[in-house]
């Protein structure tokens, strides 16, 4: 029986909706609905009416509710225990970072960080955007980096999660140039010759960013998806290759652009073809006797005061 199970059912029985909590704990319904399924084999019992609507527990599932809460408590009241052991005298930033930005911006961030707010210890837990929200919402980091965009925002708890804006990232369109430095797939494309597209693996957030600007468009885009993977860098290195075009990060293509070896895949006249995010920090709120590492407070104080982003 794995944790995230008990946290999924919790879930479902506070918000009665399968597709409300799937989209709470950042899944797909599909996987949401076997994890529900996954945690009634080992229960052994039915946990959930499937026969009502709006979806309501067994006497089964009810039991298991009460049960489920003080176990995720006792849980993370240990875990706080066991990191308050490793933490002693380490006064080490913990950031929960998804792969791309991890990658592209974290590096060159961080560096101005030491010029600007000076020197810290950091360990960084590079990871797909679900888990590192879970990071966040388990407590095992001190902050969360992520991008955010309105058409896919996080389902933080104001009250309890708090987070400041670094800046914002442009999401476009990019090839291999050709020999006079034309884009090698200029879009939009042709219907009788689609482009070859470098996409995102379902499921990854820059994927979900990117198909809602596609279908924005106003316009046909033809695209033929050769390759996908979930990492902006591995879609880079591919359009370096001249395998396709990809939509990428500004921050990921910034020196391939000023070298020459990628240019935009979009016209002037498609301008529209690209989409602005915001980076975003998240930390959960100190509260009662809770006490975040001197450090840490000191860069969350020190970047809500104006502090520099990118």
């Amino acid at each position: 029986m794995e944790t995230k199970w008990l946290e999924d059912f919790v879930s479902l029985a506070e918000t009665r909706s399968f597709s409300r909590s799937a989209q709470l704990r950042h899944v797909t319904q599909p996987a949401f609905s076997r994890r529900i399924q996954s945690l009634e084999a080992w229960a052994g019992t039915d946990l959930v009416d499937r026969s009502a609507y709006p979806t309501r527990l067994t006497p089964a599932g009810e039991t298991l509710y009460g049960q489920a809460l003080e176990m995720l408590q006792s849980l993370q009241h240990t875990r706080a225990m066991l990191r308050s052991h490793t933490a002693a005298g380490e006064d080490v930033i913990e950031f929960a970072v998804p792969h791309t930005l991890a990658f592209t911006f974290f590096p060159a961030w961080v560096s101005s960080l030491r010029e600007n707010f000076g020197p810290f210890k950091s360990r960084l837990i590079a990871l797909n955007v679900h888990d590192a929200v879970i990071r966040l919402t388990e407590g095992s980091c001190d902050l969360l980096l992520a991008y955010h965009h309105a058409s896919h925002p996080f389902q933080l708890d104001a009250e309890r999660y708090e987070l400041v804006s670094l800046g914002q990232e442009t999401i476009a369109p990019y090839s291999r140039p050709d020999a006079q430095g034309q884009p090698l797939f200029p879009l939009p494309g042709r219907a009788e010759l689609p482009l070859p597209y470098l996409g995102y693996a379902p499921g990854a957030y820059l994927g979900q960013v990117v198909d809602f600007m596609l279908k924005q468009a106003g316009m046909a885009i033809h695209l033929d998806r050769v390759y996908e993977t979930d990492m902006a860098e591995g879609l880079k290195a591919m359009a370096l290759e001249g395998h396709g075009l990809a939509f990428l990060p500004h921050s990921a293509v910034r020196n391939d652009l000023r070298a020459g070896r990628l240019v935009s895949a979009a016209p002037a006249a498609l301008s529209g073809l690209q989409i602005t995010m915001d980076m975003r920090l998240y930390r959960e709120k100190p509260q009662g006797k809770q006490t975040p590492k001197r450090t840490a407070e000191a860069l969350w104080r020190f970047l809500a005061g104006g502090g520099p982003g990118p």
